[in-house]
């Protein structure tokens, strides 16, 4: 996996993170559920990447 994957699924991550916080601090619980979902779409991302790492060695 390259460096700019690795960076760019963990600013998707954070960004995710600070959505959901602010969600909850808000009580907007759609912005919430948006931010749990871009740091799920992140984590997903990020196994690919991991699976395509293990079968490159």
């Amino acid at each position: 996996m390259g460096l700019g994957d690795k960076i760019s699924n963990s600013a998707e991550e954070m960004s995710g993170k600070a959505k959901e916080a602010t969600g909850k601090a808000t009580d907007n619980e759609r912005m919430e559920a948006e931010g749990k979902a871009d740091q799920s779409k992140a984590n997903v991302k990020q196994a690919g990447e991991n699976v395509k790492d293990a079968f490159k060695n």
